[in-house]
């Protein structure tokens, strides 16, 4: 099991292919000992690239990441962390799902302090905002840049029209591009990444730091047999995925992606995630776990990315075509 490194885009940043991300987990289920476990876990396995975001658990899961860290004790240049900014955790009507200058130019400054760190190297505006003009947030996400709070910046869920408007912006006054796109990305959801991204790989270098290769749990044959005990469908706040992740269509996909998954000897869960990393475009594959050994049992999918084949990625692909988006 070897890791792997992709260059972000047209940037010089390598990250590792397989990543580890703290959505749902860091706050909600993990407590600072355990999420220094999986971190470990996560480097012993080559990975060097951590997400975060700041409307995870409100604030708290940069807080126990950051100390975390700091339990570690890992050197700053060994890793790359991100943070997301948008949502707000804040009350008022200049700080919430904004990306207007005097947010995005607080939220910084206040995930800097939970994270205990001098900077991070990536930040994401963590959806589009289309009642700030796009110019406001470009100038103040190349600031962000030019200030050294970060090292690069990017977009999280934007349309393709939206990133090339925001690169024009800053290709007209010679500011920090954004280089990193943040998508979701698996099995089920394909169509932004292989489609309406298509132009931008090649006409402005984007990266990719792709989540949810599982689909929330979807694509691990988890809710098979409906919704058990302790899983994030059972969590307050997540109502939302049990319809998803009951979708008979769907997991009757996910069971008959078994047949692949037994003839890699591997779970259909590194089959998923394999598949992800498969493309070329995709830099890293964000990975979840709520505890270390499943960070282990994910980061066994890079022995599968060595096995897959043009033939095995169509077969996987005729299984999910039908219900594909």
């Amino acid at each position: 099991m070897t890791m792997s490194y992709r260059r972000m885009g047209r940037t010089g940043l390598k990250l590792s292919v397989l990543s580890f991300g703290s959505w749902v987990t860091f706050g909600d289920q993990l407590d600072v000992g355990l999420a220094a476990e999986c971190l470990s876990a996560a480097r012993d396995a080559g990975v060097n690239f951590f997400d975060n975001a700041e409307a995870y658990a409100g604030g708290e899961s940069e807080r126990i990441m950051g100390q975390a860290l700091e339990q570690l004790g890992w050197p700053r240049h060994s890793y790359v962390v991100s943070t997301k900014l948008y949502w707000g955790i804040n009350e008022g009507v200049n700080m919430r799902q904004t990306l207007n200058r005097k947010y995005l130019t607080q939220a910084i400054d206040a995930s800097l302090e939970r994270f205990g760190l001098d900077f991070v190297d990536l930040v994401f505006c963590h959806r589009p905002d289309p009642d700030t003009p796009i110019e406001e947030t470009v100038w103040t996400m190349s600031e962000m840049v030019s200030n050294g709070q970060a090292l690069y910046w990017g977009t999280s869920e934007w349309s393709a029209d939206e990133i090339q408007a925001a690169w024009d912006v800053a290709e007209r006054h010679h500011l920090h591009k954004p280089v990193v796109e943040q998508p979701q990305y698996n099995l089920l959801w394909r169509r932004r990444v292989e489609q309406q991204y298509a132009r931008l790989y090649d006409d402005i270098g984007l990266g990719l730091t792709t989540w949810s290769p599982l689909a929330s749990g979807l694509l691990a044959g988890k809710y098979i047999d409906g919704i058990p005990d302790g899983s994030r469908a059972t969590l307050p706040g997540y109502e939302w995925l049990r319809d998803l992740l009951t979708d008979p269509a769907r997991n009757e996909a996910v069971r008959s992606l078994a047949d692949v998954a037994r003839g890699l000897d591997c779970t259909v869960a590194q089959l998923a995630i394999a598949w992800c990393a498969y493309n070329p475009r995709v830099t890293t594959v964000i990975t979840g776990a709520s505890r270390p050994e499943q960070v282990t049992e994910n980061m066994a999918a890079l022995d599968v990315l060595e096995r897959l084949d043009d033939a095995t990625v169509e077969a996987i692909e005729e299984k999910t075509a039908g219900i594909a988006r």
